[in-house]
């Protein structure tokens, strides 16, 4: 089996540039698949100052878990090893077997359908509590429609989306 313990980056200059935290992200990932002994390829790719990691594979959807627990666990581990390994802190992105894109896809229906029966019957909804990146999902998806608007309320891990009629 695989050992991935956090241990020194060889050759990563203090505060290395996002290219390299790529690289450190993605052979932390690989280590993390071989631990488990799945199998799966890992990509990454750079947009702007964010930094997106996909690992596909016929098994890696046990890296998701319930509502993408364990994949949001993952995605903290991966930041740690990258943030202690280049002195840096990228943006970063992780969807593991699709789940991530599935995941904004849904969340984009649902605000969609929720911002339309606010539309119909005024007043407001608030969400279950999220994640940064899925109340960033919704909101992006309200900001797209006329007549409502979404803001949040609550103090993280409990921080909810409201949408409301304008």
């Amino acid at each position: 089996m695989s050992d991935v313990r956090d241990e020194p980056a060889e050759d990563v200059d203090e505060g290395a540039g996002i290219e390299e935290q790529a690289s450190v992200a993605k052979e932390f990932l690989e280590g993390l698949l071989g631990a488990f002994g799945l199998e799966g390829t890992v990509t990454t790719e750079i947009d702007g100052d964010i930094l997106i990691v996909r690992v596909d594979g016929d098994q890696t959807e046990a890296l998701v878990g319930q509502r993408g627990v364990i994949m949001s666990s993952v995605l903290e581990l991966g930041r740690t090893v990258v943030q202690r390994k280049t002195f840096g802190a990228p943006r970063m992105r992780l969807d593991i077997a699709g789940y991530g894109e599935r995941r904004r896809q849904a969340l984009t229906i649902y605000a969609g359908n929720l911002a339309e029966k606010i539309l119909a019957d005024g007043g407001e909804v608030m969400l279950e509590p999220m994640n940064p990146a899925d109340r960033k999902v919704v909101h992006d998806a309200v900001a797209e429609i006329d007549g409502v608007r979404s803001f949040s309320e609550g103090e993280d891990p409990n921080r909810s989306v409201v949408i409301a009629a304008e």
